[in-house]
């Protein structure tokens, strides 16, 4: 009620997606413009000579060996974390030198608590742990930005699985480093990834897709350059932070002051 409120008296609004302005009644989308938050490409660009050393400096992973990422605020459902974790098996058996790099919390963004207090990742490494190499899976919780950032740097493949929800950064970051994302075919992603074009889509539900499209796309790094290359063509072209989301922002806040055209110019 209060987010109504706010866009009954509002004179604009801005959605970043037009997937998320679709679920509004159309009374409310007429004013809602769709504008992105924005990637800021000064930073998250690739980094072919990244590296990241895991805790206790255990080991140092870069781009000489598969490392299959996968990133949520928090380890849930909403983010298809279940299916992730289903898929590992099959994933690590076909791929014996790969590292598996997980970041997320325990706690709960969306959805609900367990019963007992158990977190979700107690849970699928309770149903699937025992058929997993945990030497190479790693568990990292949350992480400052810039490691996040080499995280993904790092990756060959980007798990990004989601219910019809609010679209996450990490995908469009995953994209903008470079890295082969293998997405849900659920509308949120579907608006940005086109299967075989610029990423792949799976079945939400089918953790045997998951498991197939990963080992795909790892075991033909070499052949897909332009696969990564026309990712980060969508993330530079449709959700450049200095280029176009900041300065369409301003546009619209301040429509008479050319604040807009002065951003795209620094730019």
């Amino acid at each position: 009620m209060a987010q109504l409120v706010s866009l009954v008296d509002s004179d604009a609004n801005i959605s970043p997606t037009q997937w998320q302005r679709s679920r509004y009644p159309e009374i409310l989308r007429e004013r809602m413009n769709v504008i992105h938050d924005g990637i800021d490409l000064d930073v998250v660009r690739p980094d072919p000579a990244a590296t990241f050393t895991l805790p206790n400096n255990a080991l140092t992973l870069d781009r000489t060996h598969p490392v299959i990422t996968y990133v949520s605020r928090n380890l849930e459902p909403y983010r298809g974390f279940h299916v992730f974790m289903r898929a590992l098996p099959g994933i690590m058996k076909r791929l014996p030198d790969a590292h598996v790099v997980i970041v997320g919390g325990d706690e709960i963004s969306y959805g609900k608590q367990l019963p007992g207090g158990l977190t979700y990742r107690e849970t699928m490494l309770a149903e699937v742990g025992a058929q997993l190499d945990l030497s190479r899976v790693h568990f990292l919780g949350r992480i400052p930005y810039a490691e996040y950032l080499r995280v993904l740097q790092i990756s060959s493949v980007h798990v990004y699985l989601t219910y019809p929800f609010v679209l996450s950064w990490s995908m469009l970051e995953a994209m903008a480093v470079g890295t082969i994302v293998v997405g849900s075919r659920t509308a949120p992603v579907q608006e940005v990834i086109e299967d075989g074009i610029n990423g792949y889509l799976v079945d939400f539900f089918s953790h045997q897709e998951v498991a197939d499209k990963v080992c795909q796309a790892c075991l033909t790094l070499g052949e897909l350059n332009p696969l990564r290359h026309a990712a980060m063509d969508t993330i530079a072209r449709r959700f450049n932070l200095r280029r176009d989301c900041l300065s369409r922002q301003l546009e619209l806040l301040f429509p008479a002051s050319g604040a807009g055209s002065r951003i795209r110019a620094l730019a």
